[in-house]
């Protein structure tokens, strides 16, 4: 199945591709995640820790207006996800003081 990603700016730079990438994918986190570390290998560690494979601390995913950050990696993706009518978005997520 095809999954939109929207990537923020920094990822779109190191891997030199548009903000709105599609991928062909379970729909599942963790499917996704790898479809975008195979073709971009220049991502890999960036999203999920290589070592462990959890997502990195300061990344956020979104999609429908929710964050399914703290959900399964293989828990399914929104129906609007899977349909295509909604990308997942991968967030930097800021903190300071």
């Amino acid at each position: 199945m095809t999954v939109r990603v929207v990537l923020p700016s920094h990822l779109r730079q190191l891997a030199h591709c548009d903000r709105e990438l599609v991928v062909d994918a379970e729909a599942t986190q963790r499917a996704v995640i790898d479809a975008i570390e195979q073709r971009y290998p220049a991502l890999r560690g960036t999203i999920r820790d290589p070592a462990t494979g959890r997502r990195r601390p300061f990344v956020r995913l979104f999609a429908c207006g929710e964050d399914l950050s703290h959900e399964s990696p293989d828990a399914a993706l929104p129906s609007a996800v899977v349909d295509g009518s909604e990308p997942l978005r991968i967030v930097g997520a800021m903190a300071g003081g």
